[in-house]
């Protein structure tokens, strides 16, 4: 963990304690610095953005009404994190719809492992193609299991590192290695035909 996460973290504590302390203002800090990444987030599962704003916003209230419980074994942002994605589920569930959008631009699709084609997307004669391969990684993260699709969600689109996916889904980092390679390797194997 290098020395600006520790300092983030370390202030993210801070936050956390004045506003268990009853500082309400605190948490409007917390708020502003992770809203747009909570957005960014739950766009991954909710389509419509005023939807996703919503859904944002719930998760916000709900952190607000555990934080007297949060004891900080975790990071803020991981347990924020959690909320997110559990307030995003419950939201879809409600609405009865289980296809989740992942809309990948060019920047992510250039993160996918094993893809080195897919890095001059952009050229007019490629804007086909790019689309076509656009909507095959799609298909490709919509149709694995939820636990892939969350694991490789975290790695490629959020960054998060082995270790925070592994704190985020409460299991073993092996457990999330396993995960992202075969969630990799579907992807991957949906690609071949296009790029060959």
């Amino acid at each position: 963990m290098n020395e600006q996460t520790n300092h983030s973290e370390e202030l993210d504590q801070e936050l956390v304690r004045r506003v268990q302390r009853g500082d309400k203002t605190a948490f409007d800090q917390l708020v502003i610095k992770y809203q747009h990444r909570i957005v960014h987030l739950v766009n991954r599962y909710v389509k419509d953005p005023t939807e996703a704003e919503d859904v944002a916003q719930d998760t916000f209230i709900k952190a607000y009404r555990a934080l007297a419980d949060f004891r900080g074994e975790s990071a803020f942002y991981t347990w924020l994190y959690r909320i997110a994605i559990n307030t995003a589920k419950n939201y879809l569930l409600s609405r009865s719809r289980r296809q989740f959008d992942y809309e990948i631009d060019v920047q992510d699709a250039e993160q996918v492992e094993n893809a080195p084609q897919l890095k001059d997307l952009d050229s007019p004669d490629n804007l086909l193609m790019n689309q076509e391969i656009l909507e095959v990684i799609n298909l490709a993260i919509e149709k694995l299991p939820e636990e892939m699709r969350i694991a490789i969600t975290l790695r490629e689109f959020e960054g998060m590192s082995y270790e925070e996916i592994a704190e985020a889904m409460d299991c073993p980092i092996g457990t999330v290695r396993s995960r992202i390679f075969r969630a990799r390797e579907a992807i991957d194997e949906k690609l071949q035909p296009l790029l060959n």
